[in-house]
């Protein structure tokens, strides 16, 4: 019998999906989601624990009650703008509530763990396409509140022999194929979902936050990979570890870098709908170009996208 699979904020966008891939590959799962950015409908209900990470005291009943034998951590908040306004809020949840984590793992004989990173703890890039060796200079603090929980974890591997694989994703888009599931962010922020929303009239228009970075069309480029290539290099990271394997990290991305400009001229090409779009400001936190190479990934996992431009990225079901 697979082992159960701790799912830390699986009630959320990506989690959810992850939920029900580790479903399909016959893997039970218990959800620990306090609600603030997912939904209850989200996950099957007999699987959800409705309470915060940061509460020590049900960890350990529920470490207690469910033979775990992996956790996946999805449970973080993510807006660049708002950890720039609000930077305790992230250092206190992305940080110090996985450590809570971490210490209740360790606590229960827990040692496998899989990470939902980010590209941002990579910072402005040196170079292009960004492999895993590049330098971690995170240039906001949702970056490096990632890259601290990187470094801890390998300080839990060589204090407690915990296992763990970080994976950096690049942009996250699109939902499952089944349209069963979708991206729900209230107030959204990314832009594929946004785009949509102007295409289908449930926003008047797009903005776009700055048209003069050091790119082909003044927009920033991002590097975007769908939802369910996402949860497959997670499935195939967690086989990893209960196989035995050492810990390690991975860039997932597509390698093909998108611009903004690119993006709203996809959805319009995909919806065939006028799209309005307005000038903003430049953000800060933004690096201009951000585009993964994902070869180790594809070497060391045998992680193969299914989706391979934009295009077919773009049809999801948003809410």
């Amino acid at each position: 019998m697979k082992p159960y699979i701790l799912v830390v904020g699986g009630a959320g966008y990506i989690g959810s999906h992850m939920v029900k891939r580790l479903g399909q590959a016959g893997y039970p799962c218990v959800v620990l989601d306090n609600l603030s950015q997912g939904w209850r409908e989200a996950v099957p209900a007999d699987s959800l624990i409705a309470c915060d990470l940061g509460d020590a005291s049900a960890l350990d009943v529920m470490l207690q009650a469910f033979p775990i034998g992996a956790v996946m951590h999805f449970a973080s908040f993510i807006q660049v703008g708002e950890s720039l306004r609000e930077p305790a809020k992230y250092y206190d949840n992305n940080v110090g509530n996985t450590v809570r984590l971490l210490d209740a793992m360790v606590r229960h004989g827990v040692d496998k763990f899989i990470f939902s990173s980010t590209a941002a703890i990579f910072g402005n890039p040196l170079y292009v396409p960004i492999d895993e060796n590049h330098p971690k200079h995170p240039i906001n603090p949702y970056g490096r509140s990632k890259w601290m929980v990187e470094e801890i974890l390998a300080d839990f591997d060589r204090a407690y022999g915990m296992k763990s694989i970080c994976l950096r994703y690049f942009n996250a888009a699109g939902a499952d194929p089944d349209a069963e599931l979708g991206e729900r962010h209230l107030p959204e922020t990314h832009l594929i979902p946004l785009v949509l929303q102007a295409a289908s009239g449930r926003r008047g228009a797009v903005t776009v936050y700055g048209d003069d970075y050091a790119t082909a069309d003044g927009t920033c480029v991002r590097d975007y990979v769908h939802v369910m290539d996402l949860c497959e290099a997670h499935l195939l990271a967690l086989q990893s570890l209960l196989a035995g394997g050492a810990s390690d990290c991975f860039n997932l991305g597509n390698g093909n870098g998108y611009s903004i400009a690119q993006v709203i001229a996809a959805a319009r090409q995909v919806s065939g709908r006028a799209i309005g779009q307005l000038a903003g400001p430049r953000r800060d936190g933004d690096p201009a170009v951000l585009v993964a190479d994902s070869t180790r990934a594809r070497k060391q996992l045998q992680w193969s996208p299914n989706y391979a431009d934009i295009v077919t990225i773009q049809p999801e079901r948003t809410a």
